[in-house]
Parts: structure tokens; sequence; C-alpha cells
């Protein structure tokens, strides 16, 4: 008898966006289950989209048994949502503790960009009903309901119509959970309290379109953009009348020479950053790639304007990357090349600043911080199709069926690829 590595859950459409729950739901720490929640949504391309949280089907599908003819995952309960949802999330672990002003504590929050952002109730069944039930659909689902709370979409600083540009992106903030940074198409970002379904300050944040926001882990003051400009930029609440440009990617050789039209040569060609995440380990270390890019560029907050160490194992656009929660974390990242890889780079960023390098050379810019080039993920699995997203589990306690089987303490990390989402034991 052996531990499954391998998960599965079937969605009625194309999945884009997916979170695994941060924490297990309230009440219901000893039951394993409840660690393995996932929220999913739908991308198709009409006003008919939906989310939906998923849970496995029965805890005896952890291990491997005689459960094949069962999907391990099974629809606790969806909602309508119109528009495909760009991104999910699950609330940070922060947020049981947090003193919301109008959230049961049994309750938890989703929330999701599209035309606005939204923020979600979940309500899972309560202990008295789970504990006995048997694995038929309708007594799974009996007590879960996704509810919406509100739809935020403010006026656009930029655009004057009446209602909010779309959202890209978002970041929930871990230390302030009612903190949630937004980015929209409209260049802006915008940071609400959910609490109280306020926009608390919007900024003009890029040039062009903004595509994924950051809160820096432990602040609640600065967060980090990239978008369409192809810059990474750092902004700070407390001083907004400048931000701070981290990188910038190269101009694109082989550029036809400007054209007569004036409109296209005020915007220089340039390569987009698609998504920015911090090593949650270490704050300094940011990862981000290009749009149409297979390369990985970290980024270290210290030595600004070019990457420290690039990524290169695949061979197709990069779709996502996330950071794991382990002591040393790894990276995932997943592309187009139906590869998914996993990145150690603990022996990269350590020591990198030591005392030696940063008063040698006259506090230039670091000239021997050379880019290093890694080429060796720790670990690959290839999808049948194009994976589009990824999702990394919190670290999930071992635990001791009543069967007598047990499993290991450890990560998992949820990926979609066409219909399918995949959950692989790290």
């Amino acid at each position: 008898m052996t531990q499954t590595t391998l998960l599965q859950y079937e969605a009625p459409w194309p999945v884009h966006s997916l979170d695994w729950c941060k924490t297990s739901a309230p009440g219901q720490q000893l039951r394993p289950r409840s660690a393995f929640r996932l929220a999913v949504a739908s991308f198709t391309e009409n006003y008919q989209n939906q989310i939906a949280v998923v849970g496995l089907q029965d805890e005896r599908v952890l291990v491997e048994d005689d459960f094949t003819d069962y999907p391990d995952f099974v629809t606790l309960c969806e909602a309508y949502h119109g528009y495909p949802a760009t991104s999910l999330q699950w609330q940070p672990a922060s947020a049981q503790s947090f003193s919301w002003s109008q959230k049961s504590p049994s309750t938890e929050l989703l929330a999701t960009t599209g035309d606005a952002l939204r923020v979600w109730e979940y309500s899972g069944d309560g202990a008295a009903t789970s504990s006995s039930y048997v694995g038929r659909q309708p007594a799974i689902s009996s007590g879960h309901s996704l509810t919406m709370k509100t739809a935020l979409s403010g006026q656009s600083k930029v655009q004057n119509q009446s209602a909010g540009a779309p959202l890209t992106n978002f970041s929930w903030n871990e230390k302030s959970p009612n903190l949630i940074v937004t980015a929209s198409i409209d260049t802006t970002c915008t940071v609400w309290n959910i609490d109280t379904s306020t926009a608390m300050t919007q900024l003009i944040a890029h040039d062009r379109e903004v595509y994924d926001v950051a809160w820096l882990p432990g602040s609640t003051d600065i967060f980090v953009s990239v978008g369409a400009d192809g810059s990474l930029r750092a902004f700070d609440l407390r001083s907004l009348e400048h931000s701070t440009i981290l990188y910038e990617t190269p101009a694109p050789k082989n550029v036809p020479p400007p054209s007569a039209n004036p409109s296209t040569s005020a915007r220089p060609p340039t390569s987009p950053l698609l998504r920015i995440a911090f090593n949650p380990s270490d704050s300094n270390y940011m990862s981000t790639f290009h749009m149409d890019g297979s390369d990985v560029q970290i980024l270290d907050m210290r030595s600004p304007g070019q990457p420290v160490i690039e990524l290169r194992g695949h061979h197709g656009p990069i779709n996502a990357l996330g950071w794991g929660s382990a002591e040393h974390p790894l990276l995932a990242t997943a592309g187009d090349d139906c590869q998914v890889l996993l990145w150690d780079l603990a022996n990269y960023t350590q020591g990198a600043a030591s005392p030696r390098s940063a008063g040698s050379r006259l506090n230039s810019p670091r000239p021997d911080a050379k880019k290093r080039i890694v080429t060796e993920p720790v670990m690959a699995y290839t999808a049948p199709s194009q994976v589009t997203n990824l999702a990394w589990s919190p670290q999930i306690p071992g635990m001791t069926m009543n069967t007598g089987y047990s499993t290991a303490t450890g990560e998992w990390l949820a990926i979609a690829s066409g219909k399918t989402v995949k959950a692989l034991k790290v």
C-alpha cells in the first residue's frame, strides 16, 4: 500500500484559474480531507463562466487502493461568474484569525478578478454532517454554498466610462487580509479594503496594461507590478509620488525602423512581463517571465536592473510560475511544452549579500553579480497537454487513516491542463 502521488479532477469546462485552500476549513482541522480543497474557474469565450470548489471524494484516495473507479475530486459547489475569472484565490491563512466586520467565523472567503473584484463567501458542511457521509454525490454537496458578497469596480482614473476597466490579476495581503491590490488593463493598480468594500488608493502604475501584482511578503505598504510596457516596478503606499523601476526588459532585436505614423513610435516595442512572484522565504528574490518567453528571470531587489539567475529548461512559452512554502521553497514553472519543472534555487540565492561583495568595487551596482544560468530542474513532470496554470498547497501534515494506512507530510502542486486538474505530490 503506497501513498498516492497523483490526484485528478475532470472539470466540465476548460480550467483557467485555480488555487489550493491555504488552511483546513474552520472546525475541520481533524478532517484530513478539508486540506484538499481546490477552487477552479472556467475559461469559455462567453458570458457563462463558472467558479467551483472541489474536494476529495473520499480520504481513502490518498492511499492507493481500489479507488481507481472513482474520481478523486468531486465538485462541492459552484457559482456563476459571467466573464472568465482572470485570477481566483482563497483567503490567506491569516484570515481565520482576522476580526472581520461582516463575516461569520465558520465561513471562508474567496476572491476573483475579471470585470470586477468579487469577494465570495464559502460555507462548507458542518462537522456533524461530514463525519458519517457515504461517498455518494448528493450527500457530499449538501451544506456547501458559494455566495458573492461584494463586487468592487472603481471609477477608473484613466478611462471615463462608468464601469471600471477589466482586471488582470490581484494579490491578497498575508499580514492584513482585508487588503487586496488589483491590476488593470487601464494601467492602474488599486488597493481595496474588502472588509469595508472601499478603494483606498488607485495609482497609475505603468505606461500600458498591468498584468500582475504582488505584495512584498510581510509588508502592508510595498507591492510590485509587471505589465505590457516590459517593466517591473515597486510602489510604497507611504510615498506614492514615485515608484522604483526594478527591471526593464531589453528592447527586442531586429525591430523594423519606426514608421511615419507617430503613434507607433511613441510606444517603443517591448516584451511584456506577464507574472511576478516573490520567494516567500527570502523576499529579496522575485521571479518573472516574458510574454512568449521560455526562460524565467530571477531578480534580486538589492541589485535591480538585470536578472541574477535565468532558468532555461522550457521549450515553449511559459504560462505560470509559483513558489512552494517549504523552508527552502521550490519554484514551479509550467508552459505550452506540457512540462512542469521544479527548481531548487537555495544554493544560488544564499550568501548573495555577503559583506565582502557589499563593500568592494565602490558600491557600484554589484558588477561581480554575474547572471547565473540554471538549466537543470530538480524535478520534471510531463502533462498530456499544455499546462495553463498551477497552484501550490500549503504544507499538509501527514495523517493516519482509520484503516491504519498513513501519509507523509508535504506539499502538493495542482496543475491545470485543458479540462483536467492534476494534483502532484512533490
